[in-house]
């Protein structure tokens, strides 16, 4: 969306469009003016819990909820207990595979800690609620609530959404459960403004129509108006899917990444990448980031190292991030072992009596498969303590794993390997 910050009022939707964060929104017009309006507005993003932590891939719209609670808002964060055990077919391949209620419920409480670090959900005036969409799902009944909203949806228009277009166009089967998932998260934001005066939906572009058909819903069934926003889907400067890395997605809770891995994410971003990732995911002032994303040569490198600290900061505290960087500064220069590198403890069962090279690369997840690993071998590209490896045959066994080793592929990629206890 290419609109001048300077044409709109509110203090959140300056921040929003002059950051980059909109990509579509209902009526922004009339959304400003309902913002300025409103004591202390209210707005929303929906998760559904299929993980036990969110990735970078959710940081926009947390980040987006965290300037709307700054800005005097009042940000919900609405768990899908009950949208979960359905699954969301936007833009998938195939049906989400579904969760027992156990592993839900464990999921959501995970996902708790993590939205504490960037919301405040105590303490202030405009504190932020965490609410569970099973509490108004788990009583309906089925032919009351077909007779009363079921009637306000068209099949032809919900067929006619990306979503569904773009699954049935490939000829992939979208199941009567799916069809449901929209009707639900319609019905859920009719919910909160019924419950909590909730005015705004903020989401992925990907959630364009299931925003649209709670609009719609809440002004059939309530008389009333609201809003969606919806930000861009990310993709690094290389076409790469944002929050997805040659490993696989970038956690945001510690147990599933450390905070090591997580700042060199970050300090790896490409130059390309540098001035929108600042806008996005730190709250560095617009100009502070432009002049950063500005540097030349190699002194680009200290923007990124800003952007990692910011957003490590962020999301694993003040101190992780330090050990980060210092983990970094040690490895990088002095090619040291530090203790805070990510480890991988090797069964002792995988010594029998020694283990080749290429398979320690795999299973620590350093590499993606043996011909990787022999393709990096071939390009002086992998480092066992520092040392380049030079042949296929490699083996290491008991007496060469009895103090930790670090494995590395090329400068930025290390591990630490040692034997479990």
């Amino acid at each position: 969306m290419t609109i001048n910050p300077k044409n709109v009022s509110s203090e959140f939707l300056k921040i929003m469009l002059s950051r980059g964060f909109i990509q579509d929104c209902t009526d922004l017009a009339a959304l400003d003016k309902e913002l300025l309006s409103k004591g202390t507005p209210t707005a929303y993003v929906g998760y559904d819990a299929t993980a036990e932590s969110l990735h970078v891939g959710h940081l926009v719209n947390i980040m987006m909820l965290r300037w709307f609670q700054k800005c005097g808002g009042k940000p919900i964060t609405l768990m899908g207990g009950g949208t979960t055990q359905i699954g969301d077919p936007s833009f998938r391949s195939d049906e989400r595979p579904l969760l027992e209620i156990k592993k839900i419920e464990e999921n959501i409480k995970s996902l708790k800690q993590i939205f504490s670090k960037y919301l405040e959900y105590d303490k202030i005036k405009n504190k932020a609620l965490m609410v569970n969409n099973i509490d108004w799902l788990k009583n309906l009944e089925y032919l009351g609530f077909l007779r009363d909203f079921g009637r306000h949806f068209s099949i032809n228009r919900m067929l006619s959404f990306d979503s569904v277009k773009s699954r049935l166009d490939r000829n992939q089967s979208l199941t009567f459960l799916e069809f449901n998932y929209m009707i639900l998260q319609a019905y859920d934001f009719t919910e909160l403004r019924r419950r909590y005066n909730c005015i705004l939906q903020i989401g992925g572009s990907d959630q364009w129509g299931n925003i649209i058909n709670g609009i719609d819903l809440t002004r059939k069934v309530l008389k009333e108006e609201i809003f969606g926003l919806t930000s861009p889907l990310l993709t690094t400067s290389d076409g790469k899917k944002m929050g997805k890395s040659q490993n696989g997605a970038i956690w945001l809770n510690k147990d599933l990444m450390s905070p090591y891995e997580f700042w060199q994410f970050w300090r790896n971003t490409s130059d390309q990448d540098v001035k929108k990732f600042l806008l996005l995911y730190t709250e560095i002032p617009t100009e502070e980031c432009i002049a950063l994303a500005s540097l030349e040569g190699a002194k680009i490198n200290e923007a990124k190292v800003v952007l990692a600290n910011s957003v490590t900061s962020l999301c694993h505290g003040t101190d992780a991030t330090e050990k980060a960087q210092q983990t970094s500064s040690r490895v990088f220069k002095n090619n040291d072992l530090d203790e805070n590198l990510p480890a991988f403890e090797l069964p002792h069962h995988e010594l029998q009596p020694d283990i080749s090279v290429i398979k320690l690369f795999v299973i620590s997840g350093l590499s993606k498969s043996g011909k990787e690993v022999k393709r990096l071998i071939t390009e002086k590209g992998l480092s066992y303590n520092n040392k380049i490896i030079d042949s296929y045959e490699g083996r290491l066994n008991r007496h060469d794993l009895q103090n930790p080793i670090k494995l590395s592929v090329g400068k930025k990629k290390h591990i630490m390997v040692k034997l479990k206890d």
